[in-house]
Order: C-alpha cells, then sequence, then structure tokens
C-alpha cells in the first residue's frame, strides 16, 4: 500500500524509471499553477497529489501487459487523471483524453504539449458524440456511474477490450446494484487508499485481470 508522497514517487522510479518521474513532476507543477486558475482537482489533495492522483492513476497500468501497446480511451479526463499519466508512462500507447469542457479541454492540450506527449489525442467532446472506434482499454475515473458509464461507451469496446474504473469507496455499492452488469467486473484493491476499490472487466464476458 502507499502511503505517502515519497512512497508513491519511489515506487513510480521503480515501475516506470527517473525519467519518467522527472515527466510526472513536471505535470504536478503544472497542475498546481493551473489549479489556481480552475479547480482541476480539490485543493485538500495538492499535499498528497502523487499518492491521491498521480499514483492512483499509474496503478491502472498494471492490469495491462507490459508486453503489448494499444489503444487507450479515457473518458472525462478531467485534470489528466488517469489518462495523462498512462500516457506519460507508457509512450507507447496511444492515447485518448475525451473531455467536454473547453477550459479543461485547453487545459490537457496545454499539458500534453508541455510534457511532449506525441502519443495523446485530446477529444474535445461529450462521449455520445464521439466518432466510433475500437479501444483496447477504457478508463474513467469519477466520469459516471457503471451502468451510465457502459450505456455511453460500450461502443468502443470489443469482447477483448479491458475496463478500468477506480470508484473509490463506492466500487462494491455499484457493483451490487447494477444487475447483471456485475457478472462481468470485480474489483480490485487499490494501491493508494485501504477503502478504495477499482472496478475491472470485459464486457464481453471474460473477467478482467492482472497481467
Amino acid at each position: 500500500m502507499i502511503g505517502s508522497e515519497d512512497e508513491a514517487k519511489a515506487w513510480l522510479t521503480e515501475q516506470f524509471g527517473a525519467a519518467t518521474l522527472s515527466r510526472l513532476e513536471l505535470l504536478a507543477e503544472l497542475l498546481v499553477t493551473e489549479n489556481a486558475a480552475q479547480n482541476l482537482i480539490a485543493a485538500g489533495t495538492v499535499p498528497h497529489l502523487f499518492q491521491r492522483h498521480v499514483a492512483d492513476s499509474a496503478q491502472l497500468l498494471r492490469f495491462v501487459s507490459r508486453e503489448t501497446a494499444g489503444h487507450w480511451l479515457d473518458l472525462g479526463s478531467g485534470a489528466g487523471f488517469p489518462g495523462l499519466v498512462v500516457a506519460a508512462c507508457r509512450p507507447d500507447w496511444a492515447v485518448g483524453l475525451v473531455e467536454s469542457r473547453p477550459l479543461r479541454v485547453d487545459w490537457l492540450q496545454r499539458a500534453a504539449l508541455a510534457l511532449k506527449l506525441e502519443n495523446v489525442t485530446v477529444f474535445g467532446s461529450r462521449v455520445e458524440r464521439l466518432e466510433t472506434m475500437q479501444c483496447d482499454v477504457i478508463s474513467a475515473r469519477a466520469f459516471a456511474p457503471l451502468l451510465k458509464t457502459l450505456h455511453v461507451a460500450a461502443r468502443f469496446s470489443t469482447s477483448e477490450t479491458l475496463w478500468l474504473l477506480p470508484k473509490g469507496r463506492s466500487a462494491q455499492q455499484e457493483l451490487a446494484t447494477a444487475g447483471s452488469s456485475a457478472d462481468m467486473f470485480h474489483v480490485e484493491q487499490s494501491f493508494t487508499d485501504p477503502d478504495a476499490g477499482i472496478l475491472v472487466g470485459q464486457i464481453g464476458g471474460k473477467r478482467g485481470g492482472k497481467a
């Protein structure tokens, strides 16, 4: 369990290397500055940014094989979690960030440029209006309840697409109220919060799991 900023940075360095940590530190600096102009993250989480946001995002990569690259779609990217972090940690993946709010679209575009993330595409659109594409991984953090997420984004998924949905403390509750959809997902423990969970699944019926 990652319990501090130092532990988060040490884990990120171990998993992705010092160069990636430097890039993520630049992301953190840019975000803190931008947060004064628009409320990207809660002010109370700024002192714990690496634990609560950066490592919390990067931990999703433990479910994705290191041996393959593909197309990752992040719904409701907002401040860039997990999408920008995933793109920084895995530059071999094409990462699409979907965000409809203009100020946040602008932030995501500027951040990707500053971080030299050539693998990032920012879609300034509601998910419902986005052109259909096939994705290998779909993520959504603080986007919508499970059933609504599936309703608006299932068309981007194949039977092999892995869904990674950080749900905080509501993971078990969402699963319990999802009806038959619950059969396609299971809860994985978060590395950054002992009370938080991640919904992991494949809507073709094949359960997601660790790589």
